[in-house]
């Protein structure tokens, strides 16, 4: 088994969040290596691209997030062997990442221009990809995205609609998706149910 490492900020959440659940649910052992905002500006002078997540492999830094929990999926067995449903898996994580692309700039936002640039996507792009979502999920039988089994597209649509709900994100609806696609909450329940999952966050709460 490598060593591996994950390096990302300190929360649950965010685009290495997927990768560490991955881990955890397949019992593969990493470091996870958490900092707080302030040492960003010192973390990201050691990693490519100056951007988090890395994950380290026997000490060789690997960026990209969807190449890190395809990875990390094969490894815990969460990666579907099967060519047409391993498209599939990737074609989720991608929309999910490109909704996360759209939302990024407005956390350098501040006061009404983050208000009207929040509000703009509520009411365009985020209903588009959380309608596609569920008639996706209902596609693949209504339980899990891709194989008939919890795959790392079911983990990185989790964490996605899990920080839609938060409340952590000024001038997104919390009920918005419960309006718009209530079977990606119900998604949500099913997948935070895992007995791994559940195991996990169990950790934090010690």
């Amino acid at each position: 088994m490598p060593k591996l490492k994950i390096t990302y900020f300190d929360f649950h959440g965010g685009r290495a969040e997927p990768v560490r659940l991955a881990l955890a649910i397949g019992g593969v052992p990493f470091e996870d290596h958490r900092f707080s905002y302030p040492e960003f500006a010192e973390v990201r002078k050691n990693t490519p691209f100056g951007q988090v997540p890395v994950l380290e492999v026997d000490g060789e830094q690997i960026t990209q997030c969807d190449a890190m929990l395809r990875y990390a999926g094969k490894l815990a067995g969460l990666y579907p062997s099967d060519a047409l449903q391993a498209l599939v898996c990737d074609e989720v994580m991608f929309v999910i990442e490109e909704a996360g692309i759209k939302m990024g700039p407005t956390y350098r936002m501040s006061g009404e221009e983050q208000k009207a640039a929040r509000l703009a996507l509520v009411n365009s792009s985020i209903p588009v990809y959380l309608t596609w979502l569920e008639k996706k999920l209902a596609a693949g039988g209504g339980e899990y995205f891709a194989d008939h089994r919890l795959t790392v597209a079911d983990l990185k649509v989790f964490i996605d609609i899990r920080t839609l709900n938060s409340g952590r994100l000024d001038h997104i609806p919390t009920d918005l998706v419960e309006k718009v696609a209530p079977s990606l909450n119900a998604h949500m329940k099913r997948v935070a149910e895992h007995p791994a999952i559940v195991a996990y966050y169990a950790q934090f709460a010690k």
